[in-house]
């Protein structure tokens, strides 16, 4: 492997991590917002109506650039694909996330998120062919034994209310790996900022008029909307980003395993904010998901460094 490819790969992993750091504050956001108003469309519209704007200005800016520089845009039907993707990932997602922080913590909400890197691999293979790997498998059953630690202990404590949670959000970690293994192919047509912008964008614009629909009360604190404010622009809009700049580097299963370090920082953050418990536990899961991430960035660049040295 060059010089150049290992950066690049290198850098695809920091930006994945650093969008997944980010995006575990959202949960934190989120939980501080319901103690006021425990509403999931209220907070889903303040944060796109901050959100918003800023990715309509910054997708006319990448759009001003692609022309000066003589690029081609995608055709009509790709920005209609790439809408229809921003669907999948963030308006469905979106709303069923919210929705389930009604009912569960902090902590088991980014433990059962993080189920998604299983099915972009299972997906991946089964839809679109990707390849499974020996060290993908071992690092997904390390990560996935000490996210369903924690879960099977903390599961019982909520009722009701923690299968509702849970299973909304387990629908959202479905429809975000649809997401992801969709919005492969289009980033390297769009360019990793231009196709956020539009799938955030319209994503963001539907689940406005969402509240509209089901209420049209856009009533709420300041405290509120300050907490919506900083969900829509550290939790949302740089994070997401992040992310998709990683993805146009890395595999979509690199993206999903190095993803899980979201769920320590969001233990950390709970247990510190919002005064969440931490248990022997969420100990040793979370010790199990580091080392599970771990194993597989070690085994995904050693896989490309193998594969580039290969002879043709």
């Amino acid at each position: 492997m060059t010089p150049a490819a290992q950066t690049k790969n290198w850098l695809g992993y920091l930006l994945c991590a650093a969008g997944a750091t980010l995006f575990s504050t959202k949960a934190i956001f989120i939980k501080l917002a319901y103690q006021e108003t425990v509403d999931a469309s209220l907070m889903l519209a303040w944060r796109n109506i901050f959100a918003v704007p800023l990715f309509l200005a910054i997708g006319v800016y990448a759009v001003l650039q692609k022309r000066g520089q003589g690029v081609a845009l995608p055709k009509p039907k790709l920005w209609l694909a790439a809408m229809a993707t921003g669907f999948f990932g963030y308006y469905i997602s979106s709303w069923l996330d919210f929705k389930g922080l009604e009912f569960i913590s902090a902590q088991l909400e980014r433990l059962v998120l993080f189920s998604y890197p299983f099915f972009v691999m299972f997906i991946g293979a089964i839809w679109w062919k990707q390849p499974l790997t020996r060290h993908g498998l071992i690092a997904a059953g390390i990560t996935y034994l000490g996210l369903t630690i924690v879960f099977g202990l903390d599961l019982p404590e909520g009722g009701r209310s923690t299968i509702i949670g849970s299973s909304l959000v387990l629908l959202c970690a479905l429809f975000f790996a649809i997401y992801q293994l969709m919005a492969k192919s289009y980033i390297s047509l769009f360019g990793s900022v231009l196709f956020t912008c539009v799938t955030m964008s319209s994503a963001g614009v539907m689940l406005i008029l969402h509240r509209y629909v089901v209420s049209g009360d856009y009533a709420a604190s300041p405290r509120f909307l300050w907490l919506s404010f900083g969900t829509a622009i550290f939790a949302t809009v740089i994070p997401s980003f992040l992310i998709n700049a990683g993805l146009a580097r890395i595999s979509s299963q690199a993206v999903g395993m190095i993803s899980t370090i979201s769920p320590l920082v969001t233990i950390v953050l709970a247990v510190a904010i919002l005064g969440e418990d931490f248990t022997i536990a969420d100990a040793i899961g979370s010790g199990l998901v580091l080392a599970g991430v771990g194993y597989f960035t070690w085994g995904d660049m050693r896989q490309k460094a193998v594969a580039a040295n290969a002879p043709a």
